[in-house]
């Protein structure tokens, strides 16, 4: 399975960020939208993008160049598929519409094309069984933004050859970003598996302790090695991303997250977070801000519970094979910047005090809580 030429369905935020990767690493890209208006925009951020590299020095006015001239727009579907060996999917996370999108690829697309989503959390079987080829269907779940994001989580469908999968962590390497296989397609694969719950158990954690966001967040960044505080996270990566997948996670796997209704109530208020001026807190201009955390208020809570809920998700995939503890801490330092393993934060807390902590939540909260077997096993 050789690939030479890519298609990348959508040209967004994530649909011209791997387009560009793409092209920066020498292979032939045609970006496809349904309006022209929309691949203008998508080219004109390509180009901003490759000049800021050539002032930084990282590339030549001349790489600069040959590289978006390897970039096509395009927007008949067709044309756009036509010799293609990889089509990258990255049109918006609504189940529907990447059906519709499938079911339109799927008549126009070559016998050779292979179909990769790009998919954040939506189940890659369920896409993958709406097309005639689920065995060269597969998940490149890239992360935000391609440009400067090192992980790639490769996700295959229950029909995904053998052959695809090692062909995609090729890909993925000769893009000079670093994969991940998923080796199930389990709701939230790893990474967001990890986040999304978190984002909740922080808000329940506000609850009943009393602790203030910036209490939690203080101890999230200093305590837990996070770049960021887990609320200040949450509002950079939007409030709409995270109630979307929150639904979509849960309503496919109860075990995943214990949603808290603050996150369904700032979204419906239209609080999306750093896009929106106002999340978890307000924001006053259009440049990012950073939230005033500092150790002394990290002192004030204690995030044993986080902890327990990061490393319970953590441990699942472990028991259910989805991945094991090396992978998923390369996965958590690439994908969300943390700059310790979480299972060694883990260890100087204390496992077995861990566990004690997941086994009183359960008797109080439900059984969300009750400790992984794997977790037992280990502390």
């Amino acid at each position: 399975m050789t690939i030479k030429k890519i298609t990348v369905l959508g040209s967004g935020i994530m649909g011209h960020g791997i387009a560009q990767v793409s092209a920066m690493a020498g292979y032939d890209v045609v970006l496809r939208d349904i309006e022209q208006q929309f691949l203008d925009k998508a080219m004109e951020k390509i180009k901003w993008s490759l000049d800021k590299l050539v002032s930084k020095q990282k590339i030549s006015q001349e790489e600069d160049e040959k590289i978006f001239a390897r970039i096509t727009p395009v927007v008949d579907l067709a044309e756009a598929l036509k010799d293609c060996d990889l089509m990258i999917e990255a049109v918006p996370e609504i189940m529907d519409l990447k059906k519709k999108v499938y079911s339109e690829v799927d008549k126009v697309a070559e016998n050779k094309t292979v179909f990769a989503s790009n998919t954040s959390t939506l189940p890659i079987t369920e896409i993958a069984n709406t097309t005639t080829r689920p065995e060269r269907f597969i998940g490149i779940h890239f992360f935000n933004p391609p440009q400067l994001m090192k992980l790639v989580e490769v996700i295959p469908g229950q029909k995904t050859s053998k052959e695809l999968i090692d062909t995609t962590m090729n890909f993925v390497k000769s893009i000079s970003k670093e994969p991940v296989l998923c080796k199930k397609d389990v709701a939230g694969f790893i990474v967001n598996r990890i986040f999304i719950p978190l984002v909740h158990e922080a808000a329940w954690a506000m609850d009943r302790t009393g602790a203030t966001k910036e209490e939690i967040d203080s101890a999230v960044k200093f305590t837990l090695h996070f770049p960021m505080g887990i609320f200040e996270l949450a509002d950079f990566t939007g409030l709409d991303v995270i109630h979307k997948a929150t639904i979509e996670m849960h309503s496919r796997d109860k075990k995943v997250i214990n949603p808290h209704p603050l996150i369904e109530k700032l979204f419906n208020e239209k609080k999306l977070g750093q896009k929106s001026g106002s999340g978890f807190y307000e924001y006053s201009g259009e440049k990012y801000e950073r939230i005033n955390l500092t150790e002394e208020l990290a002192k004030k809570f204690d995030p044993i519970q986080l902890l327990g809920t990061i490393l319970n998700n953590a441990a699942w995939l472990v028991t259910n094979q989805v991945s094991d503890v090396l992978e998923i801490e390369k996965a958590l330092s690439l994908g969300m910047g943390l700059k310790k393993p979480i299972f060694d934060t883990a260890k100087e807390f204390g496992i077995s005090k861990i566990v004690s902590e997941l086994k009183m939540l359960s008797q109080k909260h439900g059984s969300f809580y009750q400790p992984d077997p794997y977790l037992t096993s280990i502390s």
